[in-house]
């Protein structure tokens, strides 16, 4: 039988106010407890995971804008106690779980979080709610963008950002799965960092020989497809000395600059620029191919999936978390948590 949970009239929540990135956007509030709907959920949270669509969504810069006010969070993980009903949601009650935020309502930086049935994964009990935190955004974008690499039959890919959580996710990835890769960083301790995880090419961007070098182990490798976190100045660099009929799947624009496509890379040399959200991604997926691919996920996250976890601060420090994260990204992620253990 599973363990019955008091649930509170009110709970604690870091609430935003304002799309922008000045301080006092957000405050901790108290938010009144609201009724299960059939199919939701309610999630005690243990942890909540900062991500760069995190600050890009408080500063009203991401694809999607919720009514203010409102709670900010893509992600998080806890414990689920107490359903609307649904055979789904009757499922989860007891369980721990990695859980995403609803489209139109609160995230998961909150002591409490209710959200979609579906939106909750189960955690295998050999996997830490602060792993389970950080399952959703990267695992499964470097799944899914690696899955497209071997889809299309690419015999290399390129990615930016590659000293990234997420960059490094794929880079363990394929080297399971032994499909080699070009990894662009901007600075030597970034190399350093990925040569150790087993990195066979590496390049920075900021060499003055950085666009011959690409251009002649992209040929080499065969790289016709690029992984794009950054966007802006670079893309188009890259792109453009990838052979002839080469793609770009941009995942992210953390240079927020637009990129710089030269016509004659579509016209002349075949090149193309693509999207990829997760958002639009999870959504087209049949309900047993989702399945098999959380499964996949949940069994990678000890190891080529495993996060680094740079800092832990309480809900009560959001603002301090929120910073600390943007100033450091490639350190490893930030984590707010409630203080609860189940």
């Amino acid at each position: 039988m599973a363990k019955k949970y008091e649930i509170p009239t009110s709970y604690l929540a870091y609430e935003l106010s304002e799309y922008s990135d000045k301080p006092g956007r957000a405050k901790l509030v108290q938010k009144e407890m609201k009724p299960l709907k059939k199919g939701e959920v309610l999630v005690k949270m243990h942890s909540a995971s900062i991500n760069p669509s995190d600050l890009m969504f408080m500063r009203g810069l991401y694809g999607i804008k919720k009514k203010l006010p409102v709670v900010p969070g893509f992600e998080g993980s806890g414990v689920v106690i107490a359903s609307g009903g649904g055979w789904r949601s009757n499922s989860l009650v007891g369980k721990a779980v990695a859980c995403t935020a609803p489209g139109k309502g609160d995230g998961t930086y909150a002591e409490y979080m209710t959200t979609d049935a579906f939106s909750c994964i189960t955690l295998n009990s050999d996997t830490s709610l602060e792993q389970g935190a950080c399952l959703f955004v990267n695992p499964l974008t470097a799944y899914a963008l690696l899955d497209q690499v071997i889809r299309e039959k690419h015999k290399a890919y390129i990615q930016t950002a590659a000293a990234s959580a997420l960059g490094k996710m794929l880079l363990r990835l394929s080297l399971k799965k032994g499909i080699p890769g070009i990894q662009i960083v901007r600075r030597k301790e970034q190399a350093d960092l990925l040569k150790s995880l087993g990195a066979e090419h590496i390049l920075d961007s900021s060499s003055p020989n950085f666009d011959r070098e690409l251009r002649v182990l992209a040929n080499k490798l065969g790289a016709t497809i690029l992984l794009d976190a950054v966007s802006g100045e670079v893309t188009g660099r890259v792109l453009s000395a990838m052979p002839h009929g080469s793609k770009c799947v941009v995942y992210g624009a953390m240079s927020e600059e637009p990129i710089t496509f030269h016509p004659g890379l579509g016209i002349f040399q075949d090149k193309k620029i693509e999207g990829y959200w997760l958002s639009t991604w999870i959504p087209n997926l049949p309900l047993w191919k989702l399945l098999k691919v959380t499964s996949a996920v949940r069994s990678l996250l000890g190891k080529e999936f495993h996060t680094d976890i740079a800092a832990r601060l309480p809900l009560k420090e959001a603002e301090k978390a929120i910073l600390e994260y943007s100033q450091n990204m490639t350190r490893g992620k930030v984590l707010i948590q409630t203080g609860w253990n189940p």
